[in-house]
């Protein structure tokens, strides 16, 4: 390929990424973020419209009926309330914002240094507005390609503790537009540095009782202080991020207790609408499911009786029922899980992402067929620091039902109604007391007494 070519080639890749990164910057169109919405309405619509005559033609006892008058007025009355609920549910969801911290919150400048790091590409790891089937957790940033930040003042130090001391970094994170602050030491009591790992000869490598082989593979969870205000920094709203908030490209600003951004409402799914988004996912998958039986139910009952052909409308209300509700009922279980867990969907990749390091760790150091030997090792991790999901999460409140009601509230009721609201405002999280100050997970040995 001549030099022209490959300057030419250069040009245009140069325009694609500049075109790529504008795009990056800028959030969604009010009409693309909205459109999911329309098309949801617009399913419900023509569902409903079938299911109605569906039922008026029992009602009114037309040729075409597939059951008794009785039966259709039945099946009317549950539709209309459960359509109901519904609708309702959807209502609070969209018209409810999640909360954004950037209309409450004053804006705040960051010391940057003069040579910002390089400008990374994009990658699934950001927090996009995408689907949140399609995110994976980011990992802790490597200070390596990391710029020095002046650290804040601190008391005088001896020479020794200065070699301890950790520098302030400033870097992108893998939420576009957010400063990251790395490898800030923990509180003296708290603060642990890892074990250098040891060289494995082949011989003890798979050897469970070696000193080496456990102190290579022992569980050595993250180290970042994610309590620290200045690693909350959100450069594109130039704010100090409340904790677990995020930064949604597609919505183009910050949003409490981020869980996923969700096309089918319009909006991101948080703090203030999380609940209502339960409800919605709860009830349609109940509506879904009745609409499906109901009309598959009679259809099969007619179909032994003579051979008159299905309604196309009932095979299309079928299809549509059964995907909605399948998609419903399994949002609502996830959700349902994680609320109960206290953990929010990007949260939950990252519990994901150590319990995957974990299996390939004890794939490292036990034979595949030594499930026992895998299983003691685990236990034994767990004993020395609790479990990932429980004791390791920063935001557990202790019991299932207590995760639970600070997203659906005390109220009973309230669990399965769209009203009212959790008991959590967003900004202020109590926190795990397994955890330092600054929000690292400490050894059993370090908790409160009454907690080992």
């Amino acid at each position: 390929m001549s030099s022209s070519d490959r300057t030419c080639c250069g040009v245009v890749e140069e325009a694609r990424i500049r075109a790529h990164d504008r795009r990056a910057q800028k959030p969604q169109p009010w009409i693309v973020l909205k459109f999911a919405v329309g098309l949801t309405l617009a399913l419900i619509a023509y569902t409903s419209y079938v299911y109605v005559t569906f039922c008026r033609d029992m009602i009114v006892k037309n040729e075409n009926s597939l059951g008794s008058p009785t039966m259709g007025i039945v099946f009317l009355v549950v539709f209309s309330f459960l359509l109901f609920i519904v609708l309702w549910s959807y209502l609070a969801v969209v018209t409810t914002p999640p909360g954004y911290p950037a209309q409450f919150l004053e804006k705040t400048v960051l010391e940057q240094p003069l040579h910002p790091p390089p400008q990374q590409p994009a990658t699934f790891d950001e927090t996009r507005g995408i689907s949140f089937e399609l995110m994976t957790p980011a990992a802790d940033p490597p200070p390596s390609n990391s710029v020095p930040m002046t650290p804040p003042a601190v008391p005088e130090t001896t020479k020794q503790d200065k070699v301890s001391q950790s520098t302030f970094y400033y870097q992108g994170s893998s939420t576009p537009g957010e400063a990251h602050i790395i490898d800030v030491p923990a509180d003296p009591e708290s603060a642990h540095v890892p074990d250098p790992a040891p060289h494995l000869s082949h011989e003890n490598f798979h050897d469970p009782s070696s000193d080496a082989s456990s102190r290579m593979f022992a569980r050595r969870p993250s180290t970042t202080p994610i309590l620290v205000s200045e690693y909350r920094f959100c450069n594109k709203d130039k704010i100090i991020k409340p904790p677990r908030t995020h930064h949604c490209r597609a919505c183009g600003t910050c949003v409490l207790k981020y869980d996923h951004h969700c096309p089918w409402v319009g909006h991101c799914v948080g703090a203030y609408n999380h609940k209502f988004f339960v409800n919605f996912v709860q009830w349609a998958s109940i509506l879904s499911f009745w609409m499906f039986a109901t009309v598959l139910g009679l259809n099969i009952k007619s179909q032994t009786r003579s051979s008159t052909a299905i309604n196309p409308q009932h095979i299309v209300l079928l299809a549509l029922t059964a995907l909605f509700g399948l998609f419903c009922c399994l949002m609502f279980l996830t959700q349902m899980q994680l609320i109960m867990l206290n953990q929010t969907t990007v949260e939950s990749l990252g519990f994901r992402s150590m319990q995957e390091r974990e299996q390939d760790n004890l794939a490292r150091m036990h034979r595949w067929y030594d499930c026992g030997a895998k299983k003691r090792t685990k236990q034994a991790w767990d004993k020395e620091w609790g479990r990932i999901g429980k004791e390791g999460n920063l935001w557990w409140l202790g019991s299932r039902r207590a995760n639970w009601e600070s997203v659906m509230g005390k109220n009973v009721w309230w669990w399965f109604l769209p009203v009212g609201r959790g008991l959590e405002d967003g900004v202020d999280f109590p926190t795990n007391p397994r955890f330092d100050k600054q929000g690292r997970w400490r050894r059993r040995r370090e908790w409160p007494s009454d907690l080992q």
